[in-house]
């Protein structure tokens, strides 16, 4: 009996696919917080204000946390 576990994405991978959902318009900011090893990212609509990321220790976490805050201002 064979099983389907579907592979988890890599960090690259979950970058790559959410800079394709963010509209090309749109703000990205990534920063390291310094002494600290972790990340937090910044995407807004042109012309708003975005909120900053929760600290994640994965850059593409962080990415997707401030997507998923900004995501729904627009539209």
């Amino acid at each position: 009996m064979g099983h389907n576990y579907a592979k988890p994405l890599t960090s690259g991978q979950k970058m790559e696919r959410l800079l394709g959902r963010i509209p090309p318009s749109w703000h990205v900011v990534m920063e390291r917080v310094a002494g600290d090893a972790t990340w937090r990212a910044l995407t807004h609509a042109p012309g708003q204000e975005g909120t900053w990321s929760a600290p994640h220790t994965d850059p593409a976490d962080a990415l997707e946390d401030s997507w998923r805050r900004n995501r729904t201002v627009t539209v």
